[in-house]
Parts: structure tokens; C-alpha cells; sequence
């Protein structure tokens, strides 16, 4: 039976009040692995992870994919309320989850890293996907002017999320345009996101605060992370450059490197069954 939104689709509300939607498969006995979507008007668990959970799931795992909130069809939150650290953690325990493999892109690369730096107890294996570590320090390949071409058409499609800014948002996420950059993906991107007004208008505010990353990863503790780590980036991505997962592969210790040619910001997407055999194969494997 093939998996849909609806029949994955599960809620929840964690000790913070907050409720949670998230997207489920696989054994509940099996090993966990959680799936964190990126950032962008319309992302959610789903619409990142939809070419993916069923293939892990049917590897042998139990898959979870949370709408973070502030997104997808969880509670809103203003920037200056999240930690998505304390949201995950509040997931795993309402979930009665002990340790898990983290598989996340973008913002929720960003989320896993943080995580298994804060929690080493409780994460088994860390999987990135372009991975962001928020502003630092000057990059090499970094522009001079601040965010990336991508983040700056990213901010305009949720300060306007028609369907004309959402095809220009999936154009720059995505290598192969004529594919992904579809009429019918982008209209139904640009429906998600004008369903929750709340989730633009508290994102658009927050960029004063960080959004939407409010609290950073300790570059310092990086080093310390001693999980097998997996580190998937396309060479085409024009949101973060491959330079942040090259700095993660020289701190990490026990970690390793896929560069994927004509490849946007959306690995699992463009490339879901190499991304889904790498995956796999490493937690089954490392």
C-alpha cells in the first residue's frame, strides 16, 4: 500500500503546549531515524521528505518527519521563542524515543548538528544535506553583501508567496528547472504557504532576530561529535555552498563526504533514490 500525506500524517502536543503535526512509517520497533526539513514558505516534513520516508521505512527503520514548528501544519511561534533543539527534544520524549538517527536539510541540518552536540547520548548516526550553520565567520565562496542569491529570493517568496516567487524559489533550490520547477509544485507550494498566514508574517519579523535560525550550533563543539556522520551536498546549490559541508567533513572526525553534480539545494528531492540508497546504506551499515 502506497504511503499518502493523509494516511502518514499523525499530531501531537508536546510539554511546551505546542502542537506538533509529523508524518510517520515503517516498524515502531525498528531504529528511529527523524527527518528535519529546511526552511522556506511551504516546507514541511512532507513536501521535503514525501520521495523519501516510504524507501527508508521500507529498509527497516521507523521514519518520523515533524513539521517544526512554525511551520507546515504545526502551532505558529515567533523567531524570538524557538530553539529548535528544545522542540526536538520535546518531540523524542512525547515519542518515548531514547536515541535516533537525525537526517536533516538546510535549517534542519543545521538542527541535527546542534543536537548532537548538545546531545551525544541520545543521537546514533548524522545525516546532512546542505547543511546551514547560520552567519559566521567569513566564507570563502560566501557573497560579500550578506545572504546567498537563493536565501535573498527564499526572504522575497515569503514576504509574496504568489505562485510567480515560489517558481523562482524552486528554480534556484533545484539544478534541473524544467523538472521541478513545475506550474502544478510551484501553485501547490503557493497554496501551502498562503494557508498559514502566521507562519509568513512571523517568519518576515524574525529576520531582524535570526530567523530562522535564532540560536546557532557552537562551531567550538563541532569537533566534538563522534557519531558516524554522512554529509550530502549538491555541487550546484546556490542557497549554501558546498564550502559549510567541507568545513563540517575537516571537523567531525568519523565522517565522510558525498558531492553530487547537477545538484541544487534539494539533494533528496532531485536525487531521491541515490539519496535514499546512500542513507540507507550508511545506517545500515556504519
Amino acid at each position: 500500500m502506497t504511503l499518502t500525506q493523509e494516511s502518514a500524517a499523525r499530531d501531537l502536543t508536546l510539554d511546551s503546549g505546542v502542537r506538533l503535526r509529523f508524518y510517520e512509517a515503517g516498524d515502531p520497533l525498528a531504529p528511529v531515524v527523524v527527518l528535519l526539513h529546511g526552511s522556506g514558505p511551504g516546507a514541511t516534513g512532507w513536501s521535503n521528505f514525501s520521495g523519501n520516508i516510504e524507501a527508508i521505512a521500507d529498509a527497516g527503520f521507523h521514519v518520523l518527519a515533524p513539521d517544526m514548528p512554525g511551520w507546515g501544519d504545526s502551532d505558529a511561534v515567533a523567531t524570538v521563542d524557538m530553539d529548535h533543539d528544545r522542540d526536538l527534544v520535546g518531540f523524542l520524549d512525547a515519542l518515548g524515543v531514547e536515541r535516533a538517527a537525525l537526517v536533516g536539510n538546510s535549517m534542519g541540518g543545521h538542527t541535527a548538528v546542534r543536537f548532537a552536540t548538545l546531545h551525544p547520548e541520545r543521537i546514533t548516526h548524522l545525516v546532512t544535506m546542505g547543511a546551514s550553520l547560520g552567519r559566521g565567520p567569513a566564507s570563502l565562496f560566501g557573497p560579500g553583501d550578506g545572504p546567498s542569491e537563493g536565501l535573498k529570493v527564499l526572504v522575497r517568496a515569503y514576504k509574496d508567496a504568489s505562485p510567480e516567487n515560489m517558481k523562482a524559489l524552486v528554480e534556484i533550490m533545484t539544478f534541473d528547472k524544467e523538472r521541478f520547477a513545475t506550474p502544478e509544485l510551484t501553485a501547490a507550494r503557493s497554496a501551502a504557504a498562503l494557508a498559514r498566514p502566521d507562519h509568513l508574517r512571523n517568519y518576515v519579523e524574525g529576520l531582524a532576530h535570526g530567523a530562522p535560525i535564532p540560536i546557532k550550533v557552537d562551531r567550538d563543539r563541532v569537533a566534538e561529535i563522534a557519531v558516524p556522520t554522512l554529509l550530502i551536498h549538491g555541487k550546484d546549490d546556490r542557497v549554501l555552498h558546498y564550502e559549510t559541508t567541507l568545513w563540517l567533513l575537516a571537523n567531525i572526525p568519523n565522517s565522510r563526504a558525498v558531492l553530487l553534480n547537477r545538484c541544487g539545494h534539494w539533494a533528496m528531492i532531485e536525487h531521491a533514490a541515490e539519496f535514499n540508497r546512500l542513507v540507507v546504506d550508511f545506517l545500515t551499515h556504519s
